[in-house]
């Protein structure tokens, strides 16, 4: 049974469905959407991987990697389905309102009585959810599909309507004079369970081919030379080696303009040296056995390093970008030239600090263009732009997920959500300034309310309280405050279905 069906029966008890529940019915829709999302994200990847990974045994996993595209097709299929009955309950309530994608009687019972009950198309949806359920099961290993079946969210509760009175079908139950804006969300659940079933077999897939074991698809000539500028007299020295995500690469040679190098543990090192000023270029060729497939491949790249008398050089040892509200470390050094022998000024938006040597913090307030300008010891002036910007928005988590499936007894130990800087080298923290938490109960009407700050408050820690299995719960409207913000931002919403 869909998790929201009881809301919405015990919400149309009464005649005048209130414009409150409708509300109720949007926000469920939007985080079932949401979530829906966030799964074709998910599953649009794996397939691709399953089919490389087969590659290293056709034999063992051919199977798999011929019927992956079936997996995807029957999910589309049942997509496609469900979102034609929407566009035909659509046309039933009288379209949308002109010039916008709002449904012009959204409280229509007759249209939806009409079209899932008296026509039959509720029946026929009935029979469409459980040949989609047993073609998922049908792709999974005989001998895996008794235990998958738990992890199958795409199924039918063909028992309650027929311990509930004067109920004539599946279909009578679930749709008899069901308003349309309340139909949108249990059609958008259909869907998430479809897409859900999906992720499952997809994983399934991967898990058998062996989803954790590298494999080659991409190779690239790398060269990591110590200097790509370097003073005449000097030596240009870089290490050469085959960028891939693994090291277990047999017969392996490397050449640079047709002359081999000795390669150790993977890696041949080219030193040549500078005899003049100007921009030098050279062709780096690797030879190997891809472990793999068992093909012999080469590769092949070209590079260049320039060779000038002086010269000035400035990094953020961090990144090209200097943020708002941390501090940019960065290291300026100029080429023959004594680091106290520069003169280091900034343009608007910035400040510098000389921590000793090289090395300088920057600190920003301003985002845009700002500059920095090095010059001294000889050396011409410099100027260096950079782009000043704000800490990138934090990721809303909770028991470090962004939503999805979670178990009762690890939803309720949690005291609140965290702001989370993904993949940000610098050292800053991001606090949650606070959030909409709504429960979606069976026979409920959904509980909302407002949480300040990250940790749950009374109020929202008694809803988490009485999260039990079936439950979603949404968090929405969700801000968070980084170093630097002069106000709070929003870093979006999550969905969690209690397991």
């Amino acid at each position: 049974m869909i998790t929201i069906m009881y809301l919405v029966l015990t919400a149309l008890l009464a005649l005048n469905v209130s414009a409150e529940i409708f509300n109720a019915f949007k926000l469920v829709n939007k985080g079932l959407e949401k979530s829906n999302e966030v799964l074709d994200r998910q599953n649009s990847r794996i397939p691709d991987q399953v089919k490389q990974l087969a590659l290293k045994d056709p034999e063992k996993y051919g199977d798999y990697a011929e019927k992956v595209d079936e997996i995807v097709a029957t999910g589309e299929e049942f997509v496609s389905y469900v979102e034609g009955i929407w566009k035909e309950l659509i046309d039933e309530a009288g379209g949308y309102k002109e010039g916008t994608k709002t449904i012009k009687n959204k409280k229509d019972k007759d249209g939806t009585t009409r079209l899932l009950v008296d026509k039959g198309k509720g029946e026929e949806l009935k029979g469409k959810i459980q040949e989609a359920r047993d073609k998922f099961l049908s792709l999974v290993d005989s001998a895996d599909r008794s235990a998958f079946e738990s992890k199958v969210a795409l199924e039918i509760d063909d028992e309650s309507w027929r311990e509930a009175k004067k109920k004539e079908s599946w279909a009578d139950f679930n749709f008899r004079q069901m308003p349309i804006g309340a139909v949108q969300p249990i059609l958008t659940k259909f869907i998430n369970d479809a897409k859900a079933t999906e992720s499952a077999v997809l994983n399934h897939y991967l898990e058998k081919v062996g989803g954790t074991d590298v494999v080659f698809d991409k190779f690239e000539v790398v060269s990591a030379p110590e200097k790509s500028y370097i003073v005449k007299g000097d030596t240009y020295s870089s290490k050469i080696f085959l960028g891939a995500a693994s090291d277990n690469v047999d017969e392996l040679s490397v050449r640079v303009n047709g002359s081999s190098l000795q390669v150790e543990n993977g890696v041949a090192e080219y030193s040549v040296g500078a005899s003049s000023t100007g921009i030098k270029t050279y062709t780096a060729t690797i030879s190997f056995k891809n472990p793999v497939t068992g093909e012999e491949t080469e590769v092949e790249r070209q590079f260049e390093y320039e060779v000038g008398e002086r010269s000035v050089s400035v990094s953020a040892d961090k990144m090209n970008v200097f943020y708002i509200g941390v501090d940019n470390p960065v290291t300026i050094s100029a080429a023959g030239v004594s680091s106290n022998q520069l003169k280091v000024t900034t343009g608007a938006g910035i400040k510098i600090t000389e921590k000793g040597g090289s090395s300088y913090n920057v600190t920003a307030s301003k985002p845009g263009k700002s500059s920095i300008n090095v010059s001294g010891g000889g050396l011409p002036a410099t100027t260096k732009e950079f782009r000043v910007k704000r800490i990138p928005d934090p990721v809303p988590k909770l028991s470090g997920e962004r939503g999805g499936g979670i178990a009762n007894g690890i939803f309720r130990a949690q005291l609140g959500l965290i702001a989370d800087l993904e993949d940000f080298d610098f050292e800053a923290r991001c606090d949650i300034l606070g959030f909409n938490l709504v429960r979606v109960a069976k026979r409920q009407d959904p509980q909302t309310v407002t949480n300040g700050g990250g940790r749950f408050n009374d109020a929202a820690q008694n809803l988490v309280n009485a999260a039990t299995p079936g439950d979603r719960f949404f968090f929405e409207d969700i801000k968070a405050k980084c170093p630097g913000d002069i106000a709070g931002r929003d870093v979006g919403s999550m969905s969690f279905l209690i397991r």
